[in-house]
């Protein structure tokens, strides 16, 4: 019998520590599935920062390096500029990469480093106890905004996307969800969108995933999957905001 679908050659086969319903897992996948489709696995190396998917390095097949707490983009632009023809790929979390890494990922869009990151948004720190995160919904309650997030107080969410689009380094920018299967599988041609802008040397690219977070919001998977469609979509709407082609055209 001709097998059709298969765990992905740069996953491994380690059980995951994820709660039931965080999309962390999905997402992993879409990531190994693009290395296997560009046959990168003996090429490639990621890098992971304290969050939910500190232990990343058990669930992929590939060359991994942890780094501090936001500070991924730097230990990857190292990386990449010491060994350019491997691969190099950041995997963080909101609180990580909006928070305490926020210098690292604009400097690293703004020079162009020639990296991939994959940027889960789900809205709250969901490894340090469902704190208040950078991404946190206007009104959305949380362990430390447990009347909600009041946007007098400590500002608005912020637009990691729309922010990075504001500078020229960056070459690929797209916002996806893991929400249901369509959006999932427009997904994974975001990440592999991602991964071929490397590939072709044309510098900086991320793609922000907003994720469900069930445990820390306090709702089944259903009900968590339901709340990304109807609540973060809205407020982080969907799309492709950079092409290489809009850079080469404005460099002509």
């Amino acid at each position: 019998m001709q097998k059709v679908f298969e765990r992905p050659k740069a996953l491994s086969d380690k059980k995951m520590h994820y709660c039931p319903g965080c999309t962390h897992g999905i997402v992993h996948r879409l990531v190994a599935e693009a290395i296997d489709h560009f046959g990168l696995q003996e090429k490639t190396i990621g890098v992971a920062p304290v969050g939910c998917a500190v232990l990343a390095y058990e669930y992929f097949n590939l060359d991994f390096q942890e780094a501090a707490h936001g500070r991924a983009p730097a230990v990857a632009t190292g990386i990449k500029r010491v060994l350019p023809e491997s691969v190099v790929f950041t995997y963080q979390g909101d609180g990580d990469l909006a928070s305490i890494g926020l210098a690292e990922i604009v400097h690293a869009a703004t020079r162009g480093e020639k990296i991939t990151v994959i940027f889960i948004n789900n809205a709250i720190y969901g490894m340090t106890g469902g704190q208040m995160a950078p991404t946190t919904l206007p009104g959305q309650k949380t362990t430390t905004s447990p009347y909600g997030r009041d946007t007098s107080r400590v500002g608005f969410p912020i637009r990691v996307c729309e922010l990075l689009n504001t500078l020229d380094g960056p070459a690929y920018l797209a916002r996806v969800s893991m929400h249901d299967p369509k959006n999932v599988l427009q997904a994974g041609k975001a990440i592999k969108k991602a991964f071929q802008v490397q590939l072709e040397g044309k510098g900086f690219s991320l793609v922000e995933v907003l994720s469900s977070c069930p445990t820390n919001w306090g709702m089944t998977p259903n009900q968590a999957l339901k709340w990304v469609e109807e609540k973060m979509v809205p407020y982080y709407p969907l799309g492709v905001f950079r092409t290489p082609e809009e850079v080469s055209s404005c460099d002509a």
